[in-house]
């Protein structure tokens, strides 16, 4: 008889979800099924969810004066890459090459979650999350969220709060 090792994640668990659950913090893991001709990840998300978009939050993934940094701001919006650069002390920001945000979290693009990633980058949250009892986040593939406290998603990630998001 075969045992199950405590690091195996459970049927459905993501690297996000096996560091939630880790961390002792509470969250609700809430799944849809994913419109691949949907324009818009997070959008989707909010709908699918009944969620208003100022609390589903997508993980963005810049280059800021060449170190990848990760950024969380509203769906409903888009990040203002000069005041990610400030947030973190940088000069100069741009989005970064899609296939290096892939590598370096692990999850492909449009389930990039700010949990669990494979390499921790400096992350910055939107200011804006704190107005929120609760926040939906990729739970780390498309049509999978994860809504947790925005304190505990700020205290798993080590970010800064900051206004990087604008509407």
């Amino acid at each position: 008889m075969a045992k199950k090792s405590k690091k195996q994640q459970q049927p459905g668990g993501t690297p996000a979800t096996v560091a939630l659950t880790a961390a002792g913090v509470e969250f609700t893991v809430h799944a849809y099924e994913h419109d691949p001709s949907h324009p818009s990840y997070g959008e989707e998300a909010a709908e699918a969810m009944g969620v208003s978009p100022d609390r589903v939050f997508k993980t963005l993934v810049a280059d800021v004066d060449g170190e990848l940094t990760v950024a969380v701001v509203p769906v409903a919006g888009s990040l203002d890459l000069k005041a990610l650069a400030s947030a973190v002390g940088g000069k100069r920001a741009a989005m970064a090459d899609p296939a290096a945000a892939e590598r370096s979290s692990g999850y492909v693009r449009g389930g990039i979650s700010p949990l669990g990633q494979r390499k921790r980058l400096r992350t910055v949250l939107d200011a804006s999350a704190s107005a929120h009892t609760t926040v939906c986040v990729s739970a780390g593939r498309r049509g999978l969220e994860v809504e947790l406290a925005p304190e505990d998603l700020a205290k798993l990630t080590d970010a800064v709060l900051a206004p990087v998001g604008r509407v």
